[in-house]
């Protein structure tokens, strides 16, 4: 199996409970997906800055816990990760608040103390990113960001990009619109969302979605629509629909995109086609947003993962 490396943000994180309490964990969109990747077999290292406090350190430990390599994060003195609040609605859907502006990841293709960990991308076979990994490094750390999947692509690495989008993240839509616009002839796997799409581009039909990334050099497309499923298409090949896992009952929607991406994934990288790895994620995700939280129990995933090891 191809090892991956997965490029972004872990925060701390503060989830508000009915009681009037709150619960203290944390997450981040490519995280979340590797640490699923982790579970369903698959070597993979988050790629990070942290700092030298006790919340970082604990982060590591749990990350090393679920087989999560983390011989790809540098710490840095005196800084600390950012910190998100979570509120999520009776139908499980997420409000998310922010403290992240001194975060180190932010600085992942700036710092002098990162450049290690940027040199090392080549040696992988897939890199993972997302929109909101985007989001985080302003024009120079993603100039830097282009010329590091350059040369990873080079070396024969392929990049998985998952169009998660946070528009509070951004300056404006135009300036989010210009930096995917920027990477998007630099990806392979696109893992993109109807939702996302028609912020940044206006509403569109899901073969539409396919065919703007087709055009820019995608050879591998899959296109999210909530429960109504998704579109998938690869070079050489016809669209094809993937329904979705049907849910007796949504508890929170958090990690939904995030565990799709992990299942798809790790059953492209076990050989399956793409129709297939779709239905893994389907499968994945309907059992993390039947529970709270961005991350299940792993008793909760046991049967996919034994599943796809099974099908491997």
């Amino acid at each position: 199996m191809t090892s991956i490396a997965a490029i972004g943000e872990c925060m701390v994180e503060i989830r508000r409970t009915g009681d009037g309490t709150a619960r203290f964990g944390f997450g981040g969109d490519t995280l979340n997906c590797a640490l699923y990747l982790a579970r369903l077999g698959v070597a993979v290292d988050y790629m990070t800055l942290l700092g030298d406090d006790p919340y970082s350190a604990d982060m590591l430990a749990a990350w090393a816990a679920e087989g999560v390599g983390t011989g790809r994060v540098a710490r840095l003195p005196g800084r600390m990760p950012g910190l998100y609040v979570i509120e999520t609605d009776a139908k499980g859907e997420r409000s998310f608040f922010y403290w992240r502006d001194r975060a180190p990841a932010r600085e992942l293709f700036t710092h002098p103390d990162a450049a290690p960990l940027v040199d090392a991308l080549p040696g992988y076979g897939l890199l993972m990113l997302s929109g909101i990994s985007l989001s985080l490094y302003g024009e120079e750390g993603r100039a830097r960001l282009h010329a590091a999947l350059d040369r990873a692509r080079a070396a024969g690495a392929k990049v998985a990009f998952d169009t998660n989008l946070r528009p509070r993240g951004w300056p404006s839509l135009d300036a989010a619109r210009d930096a995917y616009a920027a990477l998007a002839g630099r990806v392979d796997i696109v893992l993109s969302g109807v939702e996302d799409e028609a912020l940044l581009f206006g509403a569109e039909a899901p073969t539409a979605i396919i065919d703007r990334w087709r055009a820019a050099g995608a050879s591998e497309i899959i296109v999210k629509n909530g429960g109504d499923g998704c579109l998938v298409w690869e070079q050489g090949g016809a669209v094809d629909e993937v329904p979705a896992t049907r849910v007796a009952r949504v508890v929170d929607t958090t990690a939904a995109g995030d565990s799709f991406c992990a299942g798809y994934l790790a059953a492209r990288q076990a050989g399956q086609g793409i129709a297939a790895a779709a239905r893994l994620g389907h499968r994945l995700a309907g059992i993390v947003i039947g529970h709270p939280g961005a991350i299940v129990p792993a008793e909760a995933t046991a049967a996919v993962v034994a599943e796809l090891r099974g099908a491997a």
